[in-house]
């Protein structure tokens, strides 16, 4: 039997207010339903090549979806992960794949809805002072109406699948704060600016996880000395070739950043 870790199972002791065996969910021998939702950070954006039958949601078998599930033979992994995806999307187009019987749901989202890629073209391309105030605005948002709505996605889920653990995986910060970007530099202001976002995203969401019993995993200090632009970075920087692909984990980040922290909460 598949057992969550001490602290997993202390949260979810916390979130629901029973026993240790009533907060673990079902945890057949084999063929557990695992299903992945989300957006880019989830569907592999960044670690090509693409499923060319997933089209526009350009899911990656190099997703930590696909790289957890290949190591834990006893889940049968449905993935329902887009890129672009936001709250809305993957609570009107996403959640027909769970079921009751689904034992684990991944899920990241949140990023488009702080509209993550408007907020990038500003810092990479406007004043220092006009970066600030874009992620000031997107940060404030992400704490307080993002709670809202993550919160009632997270219920949906609870309801659909009344049966699983699900687990949010956050966003890192993007950058690194030394070091040289390829393309176009980021002074240390706009570097600020933008991981200030990212800190904001996983305030908001692990209030919502919080308030709805779902395990947040915060992945920043996973992702910690690996940011872009710095020596090591596991997030791609500005990508010419494939501008879809910048500022998302590069394939090391989905191995060693997500998918190592996936099994190091959940094995």
């Amino acid at each position: 039997m598949r057992k969550l870790t001490g602290t997993i199972v202390a949260a979810l002791m916390t979130f629901a207010g029973v026993g240790a065996v009533a907060s673990t969910p079902a945890q057949a021998a084999t063929g557990v339903e695992y299903v992945a939702l989300g957006d880019s950070y989830a569907s592999g954006v960044g670690a090509a090549p693409y499923d060319s039958s997933s089209g526009d949601c350009l899911r990656s078998p190099n997703n930590y979806p696909h790289l957890w599930a290949a190591t834990h033979s006893a889940y049968t992994l449905t993935d329902a992960t887009c890129s672009g995806a936001t709250i809305a999307d993957v609570e009107n187009g996403q959640l027909s794949a769970l079921s009751s019987s689904t034992g684990l749901v991944s899920v990241t989202v949140g990023g488009n809805d702080a509209q993550f890629a408007t907020v990038l073209e500003a810092c990479l391309s406007q004043s220092d002072s006009y970066c600030e105030t874009a992620t000031s605005w997107m940060s404030y948002y992400a704490t307080h109406e993002m709670v809202t709505d993550l919160t009632g996605l997270y219920n949906d889920i609870h309801t659909r699948a009344p049966k699983a653990l699900v687990l949010d995986f956050g966003y890192p910060e993007l950058l690194s704060m030394t070091g040289t970007c390829n393309v176009i530099d980021l002074d240390s202001a706009k570097r600020t600016a933008m991981n200030g976002l990212a800190d904001a995203l996983a305030e908001g969401t692990l209030a919502a996880s919080t308030a709805a019993g779902v395990y947040y995993i915060d992945m920043r200090s996973q992702f910690s000395g690996h940011g872009a632009c710095g020596s090591d970075p596991w997030i791609n920087g500005v990508d010419l070739s494939e501008t879809t692909a910048s500022f998302h984990p590069n394939a090391t980040g989905y191995e060693q950043g997500y998918a190592a922290k996936f099994s190091a909460t959940w094995s």
